[in-house]
């Protein structure tokens, strides 16, 4: 079964601690520190990620991309993000599909179940990242530590000049 998660970038930047933080100084660092915690996401789930941002935010038409590996759309003028995600709740839906939107707006919680789809509340994504994030740093500090070591002792002035050497430094 292959699962979507679709989210309301704006809902997002609006909730998580981090993202207002950034959104006070500069939106458009706090979209694109959402979209990178959203391919940390898609790498540690296996979802696919669609984040949707209402266009008024942003002048010019209607646009997506791919951003680390995250599908990335801006509305048209005069769409806000919850009716494209309504539309591509319904659209993505399917036999082998489960679509996942996160969202704290109420109004759009009804229309989604409605399509099919589940719900995660700006808090509960907020929470599985902190979780995931969690996780990749355990992950990290364990590798660090299992680092192999030299079968032959080395003084560390020769590892220095090896590691220097490895990397191709002087």
């Amino acid at each position: 079964m292959e699962n979507i998660l679709i989210v309301d970038g704006y809902n997002m930047i609006g909730a998580w601690k981090e993202l207002r933080a950034l959104k006070d100084t500069n939106l458009e660092e706090a979209r694109n520190r959402l979209i990178e915690l959203m391919a940390e996401y898609q790498a540690a789930m296996g979802y696919r990620v669609i984040v949707v941002f209402d266009a008024y935010h942003v002048s010019g038409a209607e646009r997506s991309y791919v951003q680390n590996s995250v599908e990335v759309i801006f509305t048209r003028k005069n769409e806000t993000a919850d009716e494209r995600i309504e539309k591509l709740s319904s659209e993505l839906q399917g036999r082998k599909v489960q679509i996942y939107v996160a969202t704290s707006d109420m109004a759009e919680q009804s229309v989604i179940f409605g399509n099919g789809a589940l719900r995660k509340s700006a808090r509960e994504l907020e929470i599985e990242m902190e979780i995931i994030q969690s996780n990749i740093s355990k992950k990290i500090e364990k590798s660090q530590k299992e680092k192999p070591k030299s079968r032959i002792p080395l003084s560390k002035e020769v590892e220095l000049a090896f590691e220097k050497w490895r990397r191709g430094l002087k």
